[in-house]
């Protein structure tokens, strides 16, 4: 499939016009393909960053109207997200970002976890959700890691099943990898987990970008997100379930245990990009209403996420079937597109990662390379995490021209 022959189901030049990154001077006849590192902001973010701190940037919540304001703004961003998530504003937490959410909630588990029980990892994780839960060792907390396999650095449900017992409380794990890029089957390992008694914390970072997933129908007692790899504010996001939140420890001041939104934020979160992320759900609206004028806003969750993935399905196979073809590199992961994101790692045989970024960097393509936090991924794939992999990423607003023009510089870019 060449560049004239992909059309994307969703108006990608209306989307790329609600980014002002598309129009600023310093980034023009640039296309950023490390999306999975961090996304461009949309228009409404930035808008409400830019106002928030104008006119609303005092303590919110007391009775003078700015506080009120900022306190109806931060109220507001928490009961937006709910909607595009699948769940109850109770539900929505804040966190300066995934990886320091993940260290709070592991030590909000005290409570729930005891010596001598057990909680499953993998090493597909990004750290974040690895380390700190393999962490709880220290206090007599058995660790059972679900290794992946050291081919193709696929989970495999058989595996989870050996390890499921009576003793285990918790299993964590990735919606995607973000060096593979696969597809984790939620629904189905959040049920195996629920039936031998465990609570479930899912990894959705590397997922979020590509449609904002309905939780509730996932069924994970706790969903993790990152909203700056989601058009958004520098700021994490965690779905936590009200029954498991009662039965965790109160990670608050003291005197908070008994407020809900307080009790996993052990400082109080930046009032700004709290409030400033409800212009994701804004920009999902703006798409889904020009994609879909007049339509009921009741499906409009599900149809934004159908829209992003659609709109990358037919890039992201024209990627794939370009590596596929190639000897002088190792593709990692699924090697068709409906069994994983936009997120595509390889291995060049003749040439460094660096080196292939360096080169794209000087052609105008914005790519990671790297280990990305994957450390235990690497090792399971015997790739040495110090020269790490070279990682495409892209998302809804990639147009098949920069694709091509992608394609077509890293053909140079691999040469010895």
């Amino acid at each position: 499939m060449r560049l004239a022959e992909i059309t994307s189901p969703l108006d990608v030049e209306f989307a790329r016009a609600q980014f002002p990154a598309f129009r600023e001077p310093t980034l023009h006849g640039q296309a950023f393909f490390e999306n999975a590192g961090g996304s461009y902001a949309c228009g409404p973010v930035i808008e409400h960053l830019h106002e928030y701190y104008r006119r609303l940037k005092v303590q919110p919540y007391y009775p003078f109207a700015a506080s009120a304001e900022a306190g109806e703004w931060m109220d507001g961003a928490r009961a937006r997200l709910a909607e595009y998530l699948g769940v109850t504003v109770a539900e929505v937490h804040f966190g300066p970002s995934t990886s320091q959410n993940t260290y709070v909630l592991a030590q909000a588990f005290r409570t729930v976890v005891r010596a001598g029980e057990e909680v499953i990892v993998t090493n597909q994780d990004h750290e974040a959700n690895s380390g700190v839960w393999r962490r709880m060792a220290e206090r007599g907390v058995v660790i059972r890691e679900w290794a992946v396999d050291p081919v193709s650095g696929r989970l495999d449900l058989r595996a989870l099943e050996a390890l499921l017992s009576r003793r285990t409380r918790l299993v964590v794990f990735p919606h995607a990898s973000n060096i593979i890029g696969d597809i984790n089957p939620v629904a189905e390992i959040v049920a195996r987990a629920h039936h031998a008694g465990a609570y479930v914390v899912v990894d959705g970072v590397s997922w979020a970008p590509h449609g904002l997933p309905d939780v509730r129908m996932l069924g994970a007692d706790i969903y993790l997100l990152s909203l700056y790899k989601t058009y958004g504010p520098h700021q994490g996001v965690m779905v936590v379930g009200a029954q498991l939140l009662e039965a965790l420890a109160n990670e608050g001041h003291v005197f908070n245990a008994a407020h809900p939104s307080k009790r996993l934020t052990p400082a109080g979160p930046d009032h700004a990009q709290v409030a400033a992320a409800r212009g994701v759900a804004e920009y999902f609206d703006v798409l889904d209403q020009h994609q879909h004028p007049g339509a009921s806003s009741a499906q409009r969750a599900q149809r934004v996420r159908e829209a992003l993935r659609a709109a990358e399905l037919p890039l992201l196979e024209r990627l794939l079937g370009f590596l596929r073809e190639r000897s002088d590199l190792r593709l990692l992961g699924p090697t068709r597109a409906e069994q994983r994101v936009a997120t595509v790692s390889f291995v060049p045989h003749r040439v460094e990662p660096t080196v292939v970024a360096e080169r794209l960097a000087a052609q105008g393509y914005m790519i990671g390379c790297g280990g990305f936090y994957a450390v235990r991924l690497l090792q399971a794939l015997k790739i040495d995490p110090d020269r790490g992999v070279v990682r495409l990423s892209f998302v809804h607003y990639t147009t098949a021209r920069e694709l091509e023009g992608l394609l077509e510089a890293l053909e140079a870019a691999l040469r010895p």
